[in-house]
């Protein structure tokens, strides 16, 4: 009895071995995608029996690794590469957390879809055929026949409120398309800042040892928020030294309170 129970668990710990169709199934592939990732070598070769092919956990664990690349954005051939770096000796996971770092959004913006009738009502007949096309040139806005879809729900609704503040909608679109053009160039310096500064002389990430692409995932993890930090910090002094300035040159127009009014001339004076 006893030994009989030690073969029946020693049975069940060996590795599942799956046909084609259950591992597609386990995967939530079809048995298809499964042929297409055997013949372009992301798959390695089954086990074959006769002319029955098994796959083990192995294969079952890459599909899942495919599925989790394909939908952070990877092209297929960018997973080829990664795990042709895996199979010489280098560790995948490594690789993608550094991907991961350098591509990872910075945004957190959430879209909003507003329907014509809630445009109207916010922008009246501002909501013109040459103010929705400058939109969409910015590439903010998606036009739909039910309406509009903008990426971000915050730069929405600030338009909103600056045009219920009687700011025109032209001018706030103006505006948001010479910020842009600001903000692409701040970009441009902190990518080249890194690129320069820490990337060096990368040139693929599949070339780094997984060591290196470790240490490299972290420096990158650090400096994101001082990049943020730092525009941040600059708009915000840039506005108290603008806005300072501003008020002062509007102050010197006007006779501070308090003071003296020059006096009226005497009727007939000419001076």
């Amino acid at each position: 009895m006893l030994t009989g129970v030690a073969e029946t668990e020693q049975e069940d710990e060996r590795p599942r071995a799956y046909r084609v169709a259950e591992l597609a199934e386990a995967a939530g592939v079809s048995v298809r995608t499964v042929r297409f990732y055997r013949e372009r070598r992301l798959l390695p070769p089954p086990r074959r029996e006769g002319r029955i092919a098994w796959y083990g956990e192995e294969h079952l664990a890459r599909l899942r690794l495919i599925a989790e690349l394909l939908e952070r954005g990877h092209a297929l051939g960018g997973i080829a590469e990664l795990i042709g770096a895996g199979e010489d000796g280098r560790d995948v996971a490594e690789l993608i957390g550094l991907q991961a770092a350098l591509v990872a959004p910075w945004s957190d913006e959430t879209p909003v879809h507003l329907g014509w009738d809630e445009l109207r009502a916010a922008f009246g007949d501002q909501l013109t055929p040459a103010n929705t096309a400058e939109s969409v040139a910015q590439g903010y806005v998606t036009v739909h026949p039910d309406g509009i879809t903008h990426v971000s729900r915050r730069l929405m609704d600030a338009t909103v409120a600056l045009v219920g503040e009687g700011v025109p909608l032209a001018a706030v679109l103006d505006v948001s398309r010479r910020a842009g053009e600001y903000a692409d160039a701040m970009a441009d310096l902190f990518v080249a800042l890194v690129r320069d500064h820490l990337l060096g002389a990368l040139t693929r990430v599949q070339d780094l040892t997984p060591a290196e692409a470790a240490r490299l995932t972290e420096r990158i993890q650090r400096v994101r928020p001082l990049a943020r930090a730092v525009n941040d910090a600059r708009f915000a002094l840039a506005m108290d030294r603008r806005v300072r300035a501003e008020y002062d040159g509007l102050a010197a127009e006007r006779p501070a309170p308090g003071s003296p009014h020059p006096s009226p001339a005497p009727p007939g004076h000419h001076p």
